[in-house]
């Protein structure tokens, strides 16, 4: 069984098993966590249901693993001839979910 959710600003392909990392939510580790927004529900059929835009009823439940931070980004900004650089660095932080079940 397949799903797509939404989080984030972004949406993620998902069975169970998986691990992602999604944008940082404020929660501890090992706690559940429950996605809502699911675009898509895949069965193992091949029966598959799309939703307008979320799917009723589905849900996909996760287990939060860890939070942490990426790699660190540099950001050069430069205008030859003008005395113009800026250079600003940014780490983005995240948390990692283990997939547990997907209902619907």
């Amino acid at each position: 069984m397949k799903a797509v959710i939404k989080t984030g600003g972004k949406q993620y392909l998902v069975k169970e098993g998986d691990k992602i990392k999604i944008e940082k939510i404020e929660k501890e580790v090992g706690e559940e966590i429950v996605f809502d927004q699911v675009l898509l529900l895949e069965k193992n059929k091949g029966e598959i249901k799309i939703g307008q835009p979320f799917l009723e009823n589905a849900k996909v439940i996760g287990k939060i693993i860890s939070q942490g931070k990426g790699e660190k980004i540099i950001v050069l900004k430069y205008k030859p001839k003008r005395r113009y650089r800026v250079k600003k660095g940014h780490r983005q932080k995240y948390t990692e979910v283990e997939i547990v079940k997907i209902e619907g």
